[in-house]
This record gives C-alpha cells, sequence and structure tokens, in this order.
C-alpha cells in the first residue's frame, strides 16, 4: 500500500509491507543502536531522519485518528493500540519509499526541473500551513519538505514507470458485481428441506433466516470470490431467480439473484482489477530489488517516539499536497 483516506503512490493497491519485526523482501530487519539519535532506519545506503518520521507520524494520527467526526484518541482505552498502529503505517511508508527511490537509481529514474519547481511550490504551501506545535514537535524546516516531496515524488514516478505498460483494459464481464442472497448449509437433509420448502415457493428470506449457516444472508460478489460451482450457477440467473441445490465440498448453496449487474460497483471493481494487475507487474520488479538490501532499524529512537494528541497537531494535508501536485 496502498492508506484508508489516499493511496501512497497512484493506482497503488497494497504494496509489500515492513512493520516492526518484519522483513523487506524477505531479509529480516537488524535492530540496531549504531545509527545516530537522529537516525531512525537505514537501507542499502540511505536514512530515514527524525524529522522526516515526525512529519508522517504527525499526519498518520490524524488521517487514520478521526473517523466520522470521532475523535479516536479520546477513545483511551484504544489509545495505544491505535498509536502502535499509526507507528506500524508510517514505518511502512517511510520504508517503500527508501527502497523506491533506490530502485530509481537502478533504473535511471529522476525528477525533471519542472517537477522540481512544483515541488517546491507544493513544499512552501505545506509549510506555510504548519502551526508553532507542529514545527516544534517536527523540528522541520522548508528544506526538509522539499526532500521529503521529492523522495515522495520519486517513489512515485517509479511506480508509475514500472506499471506504464500494464493493460488497462477490463470486460463489463470480468468486473462483474453481482447482487443476490443466499442460503448456505452443511448437511444434506438441511438441502433438501430448504429445496423443498423453495419449490413450494415459500419466501426465500423467509427460509434463509430459518436456515442459512453463513453469518450473512445479502451479498454481493464478483469473480472468484465464491467456490466455483457457486459462481458458475449465480451467474446464469436473472433478476429474482433461484438457483437449484448447489453441492460445494463442505455443504450446499442456495442463490436468489437480486441485481445481476450493479453497474457502480462493477464499474468500481475495474478499477481495483487494474490495481491488482500494477501491483503484481510492479512486485515483480520491487521485490527482487529489496532483497538484496540490508536495513538496520534504530529501536531505541523509533521506541521513544511518541505522538502529541492533545488537539495542537492537527496537520493532514501533507500527502493531499504533494498528491496534487504530482498527478
Amino acid at each position: 500500500m496502498i492508506r484508508d483516506k489516499r493511496k501512497l503512490f497512484a493506482g497503488a493497491a497494497v504494496l509489500s509491507v515492513l512493520l516492526c519485526g518484519c522483513s523487506i523482501g524477505g531479509r529480516k530487519i537488524v535492530f540496531t543502536g549504531g545509527l545516530s539519535d537522529r537516525d531512525v532506519f537505514r537501507i542499502g545506503d540511505d536514512t530515514c531522519r527524525l524529522t522526516e518520521a515526525k512529519m508522517y507520524l504527525s499526519n498518520y494520527q490524524n488521517i487514520y485518528g478521526k473517523s466520522y467526526g470521532i475523535d479516536l484518541w479520546e477513545q483511551s482505552f484504544r489509545k495505544q493500540e491505535l498509536e502502535k498502529y499509526v507507528k506500524d503505517i508510517a514505518l511502512s511508508e517511510m520504508t517503500k519509499i527508501v527502497c523506491m527511490d533506490q530502485l530509481a537509481k537502478e533504473q535511471k529514474i529522476s525528477l525533471t526541473k519542472e517537477e522540481r519547481q512544483n515541488i517546491k511550490d507544493a513544499a512552501k504551501k505545506y509549510y506555510q500551513s504548519l502551526n508553532e506545535a507542529e514545527l516544534s514537535y517536527t523540528d522541520a524546516s522548508e528544506a526538509d519538505i522539499v526532500s521529503m516531496y521529492e523522495d515522495y515524488a520519486l517513489a512515485d514516478k517509479v511506480y508509475r514507470s514500472l506499471t506504464m505498460g500494464v493493460d488497462e483494459e477490463v470486460s463489463d464481464d470480468e468486473a462483474r458485481i453481482m447482487e443476490a442472497a443466499q442460503i448456505y448449509v452443511k448437511e444434506k437433509k438441511d438441502a433438501d428441506t430448504v429445496a423443498e420448502k423453495l419449490s413450494g415457493q415459500e419466501d426465500f428470506a423467509a427460509v434463509a433466516s430459518n436456515f442459512n449457516q453463513k453469518p450473512a444472508i445479502e451479498i454481493t460478489f464478483g469473480r472468484g470470490e465464491l467456490p466455483q460451482e457457486v459462481e458458475a450457477a449465480a451467474f446464469e440467473l436473472d433478476n429474482g431467480e433461484i438457483s437449484p441445490c448447489i453441492a460445494v465440498e463442505d455443504g450446499f448453496y442456495f442463490i436468489k439473484c437480486v441485481n445481476k449487474f450493479n453497474e457502480e460497483l462493477t464499474d468500481a471493481n475495474k478499477a481495483n482489477i487494474v490495481a491488482a494487475r500494477e501491483k503484481e507487474a510492479f512486485d515483480d520488479v520491487y521485490e527482487e530489488f529489496v532483497r538484496g538490501l540490508s536495513s538496520q532499524l534504530n529501536e531505541s529512537v523509533w521506541a521513544d517516539i511518541t505522538l502529541v494528541t492533545d488537539g495542537t497537531i492537527t496537520t493532514d494535508s501533507f500527502f493531499d499536497i504533494i498528491d496534487d501536485a504530482i498527478h
């Protein structure tokens, strides 16, 4: 990854994940105290500075800490879990950028003069939005923001370069999303009872409420989400039709078609399919590259970073501003 509100890289789904205690391309992170007290981690020849880490954390704590008008930081019983989540996400995103910027050197990809100017303008805009508490916490200068934005933009450019040849044509049939109701039972005797009731014209929803052994009755699905036998039968139904009993390895299904083609969800699924193709194309190169990188995490520095959630730090536009500048 791929952030809930904004994706890090244009068109990206979830990229390879690096969290505390995990690895980059299968290589374990080395926990060390050998880095300076201003360095959070080193990958290959590049380091991530404390200022950059605090900038990412400041934004992520507000992007993820507020949902539907609710300030999750005020829910004290979940605060520790949320802080760990925010730190894990930030570390994951920062390591991806460092790795991708090194990949840019190998691929001979760089920023143009025009791109650098756009980045400087974006950095100035974001820097001017920061309040005194945010500047004090991050210790960031405008030049620091320019450097962070250049790294981010270069990573984005690498991603776009490696996914440029991906086929973006997706047919309606491949992306089709169907709305349906289901009845699933494990035992043959229950399936026979359901079949008898449905053949007697009993209401599908009523039968489902009494017999369905899945968590949900109403479902939406696309290709590859249900057992193959169920998908094949379901996709042949017209609106309002009910399938016969469908035997699968672990039970029996009955499907009622509610809407055989949800246009809005199908269009959204087309974007998901293209994103998955892009991820596959990107990962083929990226995963191979990062396997050769050494990595060190300054465990003590990372552990000592705390989030300031008293309401003085409100910035959340770091990513929006640079995304607008480079796309």
